[in-house]
């Protein structure tokens, strides 16, 4: 994965069991935030900070996802307990890790993606990328700024 590829297209589901293709979200700016683990305090800071700006998002054309491996029925759980309403957690559990493999993120190892953020533009292309420290909380004022400058 490299800034100016074209990003691998992949179907999820969300937490509501609805599909998600990311090729029929060309036309606006795509967030994929990936996290390790459900269920962790890190990832559930990260989770929240996406609702959070939820609406900075949809003034900047973006619409913020939440990748992780666990299953769809665990992220339903766990956008009710974290109070996620308007933004979506994709399940990447089966085949496992197979949207995080196609952007070169998973962790073979771990059985988990890396923590990452990686920004589509509207063309479908990775215009940003960032792999954070497992245990690091990602700056979301950093990649709004990013994206304010994309405009």
């Amino acid at each position: 994965m490299k800034i100016g590829d074209k990003a691998p297209d992949f179907v999820l589901k969300d937490h509501n069991t609805n599909d998600v293709l990311i090729s029929a979200l060309s036309g606006q700016k795509i967030l994929l935030s990936f996290h390790p683990l459900a269920w962790t305090k890190v990832c559930a800071e990260q989770m929240q900070s996406l609702e959070n700006n939820i609406h900075d998002f949809g003034k900047l054309n973006t619409i913020a996802l939440g990748v992780s491996v666990d299953t769809v029925p665990s992220k339903k759980a766990w956008a009710k307990e974290l109070g996620i309403e308007h933004t979506k957690l994709l399940s990447d559990f089966w085949p496992h890790g197979a949207a995080a493999r196609k952007y070169g993120i998973f962790r073979e190892k771990d059985g988990f993606s890396e923590r990452a953020n990686i920004i589509i533009d509207e063309k479908q292309h990775i215009v940003f990328a960032k792999i954070y420290e497992i245990a690091q909380l990602p700056d979301m004022e950093q990649i709004l700024d990013f994206i304010r400058k994309d405009q």
